[in-house]
């Protein structure tokens, strides 16, 4: 607020253009990792962990995403995180999913300068608030190292938590392994892979009583990642605003046993600040969230369901009385269509 507050109308120096700043990271890499176990205690305990972390670019170079494994003393650990570069910002976002909970966490947001790259979040440590660092340094086409850094001051002085020096041992991932089909949850939204034509309508002003729609095509493209944990979605349309590209990340926790998901647009490299979570249920999930819009809060619902071999559905309904009544005002009807030639 207080940054908004004292922007001018100033002309800025132009930024330079990062959106290749992270293609040094392609590929898979070993990992050996320290993590410091209790960082603002001035203990030395750590913790040794050795994986591999295999780094794939996404929808169409505008991103990428990253799958960690490791080992360490307590058994196996997996991750996954999603980087989205802001073309306006000039700024990289990476957002991090673990695969004990499948919760999207907050995202992290900074850029490269002088060769490294800074990247920076507001979290919370045994109860306090704190900055968290990410950096990668010391890169060369073989190796480079990822840190992280906690600050309980405001930046002011920082100690480190973690780690990884890596190692390259493969310029490019090999192919998806097929997933086992299983019986739990995490193959609600099998139907939904592949690559889809997609007819939307979208009501131009919600909760207004007003019935003017308007009407566009697309093309959806779906693909599991993170070897079934996860799905990601890739769309490109021409609305009667323009031209709309979007990516949607959908991943199911296998605790709760319900999936969340989140998206960005081309135009704003970020994760939304929001995710919303449902359940699967007789062929359909609900995802519900609160947002802000026209200046009051809502609830707003999120639908995915089968309506046929080659077809299914996605709605949006807003909610201003609680969910006592919901107004559907975006609907996007999926038929089946070759695979892109260009393999996205």
């Amino acid at each position: 607020m207080i940054a908004l507050l004292l922007s001018t109308s100033a002309a800025a120096a132009p930024l330079r253009d990062g959106s290749h700043d992270f293609d040094f990271d392609f590929g898979v890499w070993r990992t050996e990792i320290t993590r410091n176990l209790q960082p603002f205690s001035g203990s030395s305990e750590t913790v040794k962990l050795n994986g591999t972390v295999t780094i794939r670019k996404i929808w169409g170079g505008k991103g990428q995403w990253e799958e960690i494994e490791a080992d360490g003393p307590k058994g196996h650990w997996e991750g996954m995180s999603l980087f989205l570069y802001d073309p306006a910002a000039h700024q990289w976002s990476q957002t991090f999913v673990g695969s004990a909970d499948g919760t999207i966490a907050r995202g992290m947001t900074g850029a490269f300068k002088d060769g490294k790259g800074e990247l920076f979040q507001q979290d919370t440590l045994g109860g306090r608030s704190v900055l968290v660092r990410a950096t990668w340094s010391d890169i060369t086409p073989a190796t480079h190292t990822y840190r992280e850094d906690y600050s309980a001051d405001g930046g002011r002085t920082w100690v480190r938590s973690f780690t990884a020096k890596k190692t390259k041992i493969a310029d490019a991932p090999p192919p998806d392994s097929p997933v086992a089909a299983s019986h739990d949850g995490s193959h609600d939204l099998d139907f939904t892979f592949g690559a889809w034509r997609e007819h939307s309508r979208r009501l131009l002003h919600p909760l207004t009583g007003s019935t003017d729609w308007a009407e566009w095509e697309g093309r959806t493209v779906v693909r599991k990642i993170w070897s079934g944990k996860a799905d990601l979605a890739e769309y490109k349309g021409v609305t009667p605003s323009g031209p709309l590209e979007l990516i949607a990340l959908r991943v199911y926790n296998p605790t709760t046993r319900q999936w969340s998901t989140n998206f960005a647009t081309a135009a704003v490299g970020k994760l939304n600040d929001i995710t919303a979570v449902g359940d699967f249920k007789d062929g359909r999930v609900d995802f519900y969230d609160q947002e802000p819009f026209n200046g009051r809060e809502i609830l707003v619902r999120f639908s995915i369901y089968g309506a046929g071999p080659d077809t299914h559905v996605s709605e949006q309904a807003f909610s201003d009385d609680g969910g006592n009544t919901w107004e559907t005002n975006w609907v996007n009807r999926y038929s089946r269509a070759p695979a892109a030639s260009d393999g996205s």
